[in-house]
């Protein structure tokens, strides 16, 4: 029931947002279980679901890239390289950007399953203010730079200037 709550919160978040989640059948060989991107769409089959909070790391995928490249995501268009290292860390920065403005234990997005078993890392990490990649994000113009840091706290990361990568 909990799962569903946070499902649906997250879901009404990134469709505000300009990203949309489709409920489809999916086969059993998704990179991750009952989750791909099509698109710039999320796809999400929630009988085969194992980690909701993955819903919200596939988003920041979306969210980082440009939105000439959003359409490509899951066609032979996209560029192999398609997550880069770059585009990988500002995914999970977003994420945790996300989680914080629906104050989601991060422990939803950042499960022991995932995140090549750094997990707690993260979690240690950014919830510690040791945000490694907001440089990345404030040159994309979705966190606001150092200035605007200073002058008003508010808009201190986790903050973001866009949800999405403006063009």
């Amino acid at each position: 029931m909990e799962n569903e709550i946070q499902i649906k919160k997250i879901i009404e978040f990134l469709e505000e947002i300009g990203i949309q989640v489709v409920e489809k059948e999916l086969p059993e060989s998704t990179f991750l279980p009952g989750l791909t991107i099509e698109n710039d769409q999320i796809i999400v089959d929630y009988a085969k679901l194992k980690y909701p909070g993955d819903i919200l790391h596939e988003a920041g995928h979306i969210a980082v890239t440009s939105s000439n490249d959003r359409k490509l995501i899951g066609t032979e268009k996209m560029p192999s390289e398609w997550p880069t290292q770059g585009d990988e860390i500002a995914s999970i920065l977003w994420s945790f950007a996300a989680l914080s403005h629906l104050n989601l234990d991060p422990n939803f997005v950042f499960h022991s399953d995932g995140y090549r078993n750094s997990s707690e890392w993260y979690i240690k990490n950014f919830t510690t203010g040791n945000y490694m990649g907001l440089p990345l994000l404030q040159w994309l113009k979705m966190a606001y730079p150092n200035d605007k840091i200073l002058e008003n706290e508010k808009l201190a990361f986790p903050a973001m200037q866009n949800w999405l990568r403006p063009d």
